[in-house]
């Protein structure tokens, strides 16, 4: 996977460029950049859940089609939980602190930020990878698909979790 950050930098224009030589106001550029890159990662990965959703809804139409009615109350639990949690990630938190904020989230802390939401990246592919093999087997094998959506809503459940800490580990501020 490209790192965007990268690219924003390349793509810095005459006026970010001169911002970064003004003492002062270079670290707010770069921060600044930081949390572009990291919105436009997190829209990515909101996007690929869309995409799973849809994966999912014909899943969910394969299972109508073989009158598997014992796996669709589960399969709308799972298409509600992706759905918020796209949400979720599509309008999360991007590391501002206010001038005077208790908490500062400096550059480090929002390196991190970016690097813990690019992590999330490989648990859309897993629900994605589940979601397609859920498609086949609404087909051939009942159980299986049941047991292919719990799979599904438990690693939504992890994902869920675990984005819901990100700004609390980031900032060193979350209570054990």
């Amino acid at each position: 996977m490209p790192d965007i950050r990268e690219r924003v930098e390349e793509d810095r224009g005459l006026l970010k460029r001169i911002q970064l030589i003004i003492p002062g106001f270079a670290g707010y550029r770069r921060k600044e950049d930081l949390r572009t890159a990291d919105n436009l990662l997190r829209i990515q990965i909101a996007n690929k859940l869309k995409e799973t959703r849809g994966t999912l809804d014909s899943g969910r139409a394969a299972l109508t089609s073989n009158y598997q009615m014992k796996a669709l109350e589960p399969m709308g639990v799972v298409m509600m939980k992706v759905q918020s949690l796209e949400g979720q990630i599509r309008h999360a938190e991007q590391g501002y602190s206010g001038l005077v904020a208790d908490v500062k989230v400096l550059e480090p802390q929002l390196n991190k930020l970016y690097e813990w939401d690019a992590a999330l990246l490989d648990a859309v592919v897993a629900v994605g990878k589940h979601a397609s093999l859920l498609e086949t087997q609404a087909v051939e094998d009942g159980t299986k698909a049941l047991e292919t959506i719990h799979g599904i809503r438990k690693l939504l459940t992890d994902m869920e979790a675990t984005f819901k800490r990100r700004m609390n580990v980031i900032t060193g501020t979350e209570v054990i």
